[in-house]
């Protein structure tokens, strides 16, 4: 029998059932398609051995005029900035309090200090440091005290305990000497609040941890904390930061990376700054910072359709007057800001009820404002990126891409994705733009998981779609293209620790060097054009393009799957094989219909499938 050559469409396709996209793909992990072809995506590996404390949701990259590079990283821990390998804590500080206010107790044998000090206005889980500590007179001695801690619990607002530690983290338990307080010297220097790394979509009785808190007492977080958000720009060599429903920080980077961000409004010439956004970015032309949902002067209540920015070149004065370009609008389009994105002619603005153009026009109006889309808006603030002139977006419950005008995507995975999607978490969606190979990718979490765990892909040059799972370490929470550098770089979140990294992407073919699984497979074909014979598939005929490596006992499987009937599930019938020196496999595969799914998991090398060719004859119709 001769030879059938086997080219299926580009793209992945579950809009309808297996056997009915037939000629194409339908299922994928860490697969990308270039040129119509599927192959392997690129791997990665740690951009350091350093670690961040907290799941980091928002990246910055940008280059000072004497070319120092910074990372700035937002989590829902602590605020950073990345100069080479080290992550430097730019947290800014909420409260240092007088010496003396906070006072400790110890108990023998325990490594738990309990804090005294009124009215704290701590959460689990913050950040305190202490300073001019004194010895409680045992094992807890001044050096013990004084360093950076962890809050573990709430007592109630004017108690807290710490677990004590030694400079390297480990344990150290008070004896019966151990009956000082600390002095009157004591400083206690604390952080800005965390936030949340899991939406509560529900407030009262269970909503907080367990043991967070005494009896009776409603959550230390309400719900306009939920979920930490960053918003993160640069301001000349500086960086602006908000994390959402908070106030504006400002970090002057020639002050030193052991300097700390601090509020906007503390800064000199500060005149009205907001001290609650949704989101704020620096406007590259006209040199405003802009807030997008904000409090009105005068008013300390968020109004969520309130954008408000600066007078050009200043970061701090925020009055409007008649020698200066300050100002604010309220839209007009739905009832809350979701998000915004710079584009290189305009900003857009997502409310949830469509989009709202922002351009820059002059005095006397400074920016106008109109409404180009309805009927769509953002599922999370960070579902939006750029390819090419083009920005695409992901709703709640469709793809768009806008370049002058809105209009939804066609997408052959739609169902998949939000039939199976956890929309409490959804503001945890982020997309994430590989410009170098013409692709967005959303990561998204599905319906039983709290956190991101899949993704999906668009090439908007090819018009086609991907998708798959962050399994292997591909977890990822946050993403910056490859503009300034050489690759994209995201930050990771491990499951067994709040210590995470960040990650190169595009760089080799291991999972920072361990392997990872690849694989694409394919709907369902059949012999004839009814499905009424039974083939027998007796030899393949492999086409492959291996990078990397030039190791000839590199292996790639092709899988023979097969079932008699569309309900049935598919069985494995014979795995072939494949090496750089394959030529073709003699198989023994019989079924009415059959699937190829071609899967690796090695860490050295790559592929690309090329045109696969397989011997079919007929076998009877039962």
């Amino acid at each position: 029998m001769p030879f059938s050559k086997f080219v299926f469409k580009p793209g992945i396709n579950k809009e309808g059932t297996n056997y009915s996209n037939e000629g194409g793909w339908f299922d994928a992990d860490k697969i990308r398609f270039r040129k119509g072809r599927p192959e392997r995506i690129g791997g990665w590996e740690k951009n350091s051995s350093n670690t961040f404390i907290g799941t980091c949701r928002k990246i910055n990259t940008y280059k000072t005029a004497n070319q120092s590079q910074y990372n700035i990283l937002g989590t829902h821990k602590k605020l950073y900035a990345q100069e080479g390998t080290t992550f430097n804590d730019i947290t800014p500080i909420r409260l240092t309090t007088s010496a003396g206010d906070a006072t400790f107790s110890a108990s023998n044998g325990d490594a738990t200090i309990t804090v005294t000090e009124s009215g704290h206005g701590a959460v689990k889980g913050d950040f305190v440091t202490f300073s001019d500590a004194v010895s409680l007179g045992g094992n807890i001695t001044a050096s013990i005290l004084n360093q950076e801690y962890e809050i573990d619990t709430i007592v109630n607002t004017n108690s807290y305990t710490i677990e004590a530690k030694d400079s390297s983290g480990s344990e150290i338990t008070a004896n019966s000497s151990d009956t000082g307080n600390g002095g009157s010297s004591t400083v206690a220097a604390y952080q800005l609040n965390i936030g949340l790394d899991v939406y509560v979509p529900y407030s009262g009785f269970g909503s907080g941890a367990w043991s967070d808190g005494t009896w009776g007492e409603s959550p230390a977080l309400s719900l306009t904390n939920q979920l930490r958000l960053w918003s993160l720009d640069s301001f000349g060599d500086d960086t602006i930061a908000a994390p959402r429903n908070g106030t504006i920080y400002y970090w002057d980077e020639s002050s030193g990376v052991g300097t700390r961000a601090v509020a906007a409004s503390s800064r000199a010439g500060a005149s009205n700054v907001p001290t609650s956004v949704f989101q704020i970015m620096m406007s590259d032309i006209d040199r405003h910072v802009i807030a997008f949902g904000c409090n009105p002067i005068g008013s300390s209540t968020i109004d969520p359709l309130l954008v408000r920015f600066s007078d050009a070149e200043s970061a701090v004065d925020w009055t409007p007057t008649a020698t200066n370009s300050a100002g604010g609008v309220q839209l007009s389009t739905g009832s809350t800001i979701i998000g915004a994105m710079q584009t290189r002619q305009e900003i857009l603005i997502w409310t949830d009820a469509g989009i709202v153009s922002m351009r820059f026009v002059g005095a006397p109006f400074i920016f106008s404002f109109n409404e180009v889309a309805t009927g769509m808006s953002l599922i999370s603030p960070n579902a939006v990126a750029t390819g090419g002139n083009t920005v695409f977006f992901m709703d709640n419950g469709a793809f768009y891409q806008y370049s002058g005008s809105a209009q939804r995507l066609p997408c052959t995975v739609l169902d998949h994705i939000f039939s199976d999607f956890n929309l409490d978490q959804a503001f945890k969606v982020f997309a994430a733009p590989i410009p170098q190979h013409n692709e967005i990718i959303w990561f998204y979490p599905s319906a039983d998981s709290e956190e991101v765990n899949r993704y999906v892909t668009y090439n908007y040059l090819e018009q086609s779609w991907t998708i798959g799972t962050t399994s292997d370490g591909f977890t990822r929470t946050a993403w910056n293209p490859a503009y300034i550098l050489d690759n994209p770089i995201a930050a990771g979140k491990l499951d067994t620790t709040d210590n995470n990294y960040l990650y190169n992407h595009e760089t080799g073919h291991s999972a920072d060097g361990s392997s990872f699984t690849a694989f694409i497979e394919s709907s369902d074909f059949d012999l004839d054009p009814d499905g009424e014979n039974f083939m027998f598939i007796s030899k393949l005929i492999p086409d492959l393009e291996y990078r990397g490596s030039d190791d000839t006992a590199n292996t790639v499987n092709f899988v023979i799957k097969g079932r008699d009937y569309p309900l049935q599930s598919l069985s494995t019938l014979q795995t072939v094989a494949v090496t750089p020196n394959s030529t073709f496999t003699n198989t023994r595969a019989r079924s009415r219909q059959s699937a190829i799914r071609i899967e690796n998991t090695a860490d050295n090398f790559g592929w690309r499938l090329g045109d696969l060719r397989l011997e079919l004859r007929q076998d009877g119709k039962r």
